[in-house]
């Protein structure tokens, strides 16, 4: 039989957030989460998000065993303002027991019922800056850090309970040595006349923060057409600030800015710290935060997080001068690798920037929908 508690205590949700590290023992290629890290986005303390949007988080038992978990998310300007009528689910994770995902399911759709949704979608986090999708191909290879894993299992739990796929993702990733410079740099300078922009590095962390709120003012503009955006308010800005920008080299954000200061191009790439991440198990103390820093110094394979051009800019060739700007960075720095996030399949516009980059895609993953009417 099959148990069901809501997380009300810190103690709840640490076994909440640890219950991965049992169920992918096993597994080479999981990746953990930071444990405080991940505890903080639970906080409503801390993680300002909860202003507009409200989770549940559930633990599944049999025999006083944890045998899985789901968040239960509601984000109120999804719901309210876009008329979105979504019960989002995220950190679902289960033994292969049909019994346990059903049970968990279930009462994800209880919820979205009670509050008069139309339909569930998941595996998805709070907002576009979370984790997203079920992975369906790629398990023999390790993610990075800002995705998750899953076994091959899932996906007949959520059929079995009939869920279709809503959206699709794919990452891909290239080997740095095979770029060839000529399809950007030819056009780099002739792209700065033309439009009279230019490229902004940094060495300082303190010399990237009095862009930050304009990127993020940027990623929701040129984010905005893709389905199921959901803007970053003032609030989580300030949040995303400060969790993020700290783990990335400044040497990587690059900002494209006009002849009137004003940004209209941006990029974020990420040291990989999936390794690292295994080796810390989870935790930050007492040795953890070192072999993140030597990560975030000598690593030799890097995430293309996030990339965002100005709506009025796209298709110019203005990713030709932030490319240009990479190039010579990890010349320098001997990359290998270079990694992209989940990217959606329907979105055109960015795979045409990642064209000539000759990518191959190694993971894909999906999210699945189910109608509550």
């Amino acid at each position: 039989m099959i148990t069901l508690k809501e997380v009300q205590s810190k103690k709840d949700l640490k076994a909440f957030v640890k219950f991965p590290f049992t169920l992918y023992k096993d597994s080479e290629n999981w990746v953990p989460p930071i444990i405080s890290q991940e505890m903080k986005t639970f906080d409503k303390t801390e993680n300002p998000v909860f202003k507009d949007a409200e989770a549940q988080l559930f633990l599944a038992y049999r025999n006083d065993e944890i045998v899985g978990r789901i968040a239960a998310i509601m984000n109120f300007i999804e719901i309210k303002e876009q008329n979105q009528k979504k019960m989002r689910f995220g950190w679902f994770d289960f033994i292969d027991d049909f019994e346990v995902s059903q049970a968990l399911l279930n009462k994800v759709e209880e919820i979205g019922r009670q509050n008069n949704l139309e339909y569930t979608e998941g595996p998805v986090g709070f907002s576009n800056l979370d984790k997203v999708g079920l992975l369906t191909e790629g398990f023999d290879s390790m993610g990075p850090m800002i995705t998750w894993y899953n076994h091959p299992y899932y996906r007949k739990h959520y059929e079995s309970e009939n869920y279709i796929i809503e959206k699709e993702y794919s990452e891909s990733k290239f080997d740095f040595k095979n770029v060839n410079p000529d399809t950007f740099m030819k056009a780099n300078e002739l792209i700065k006349r033309r439009y009279q922009i230019e490229a902004l590095n940094f060495k300082k962390t303190k010399e990237v923060m009095p862009y930050v709120d304009r990127m993020f003012d940027l990623f929701n503009e040129s984010y905005s057409s893709l389905s199921s955006f959901v803007a970053i308010n003032d609030i989580q800005k300030a949040y995303f600030k400060k969790k993020f920008i700290s783990f990335v080299n400044p040497e990587y954000i690059k900002f494209i800015i006009d002849k009137d200061d004003n940004l209209i191009g941006f990029a974020i790439v990420m040291p990989a710290f999936s390794k690292t991440l295994q080796k810390i198990k989870g935790k930050l103390f007492p040795f953890g935060f070192l072999h993140i820093l030597h990560a975030k110094k000598h690593s030799k394979d890097v995430i293309f997080y996030l990339i965002g051009i100005r709506p009025d800019y796209q298709h110019k060739g203005v990713h030709a001068v932030i490319f240009n700007e990479y190039y010579k960075v990890f010349t320098e720095k001997g990359i290998k690798t270079c990694y992209r996030t989940p990217e959606l399949e329907d979105n055109i516009a960015i795979h045409q920037i990642w064209k000539h980059f000759s990518p191959v895609v190694y993971k894909r993953r999906k999210t699945f929908k189910k109608t509550l009417i």
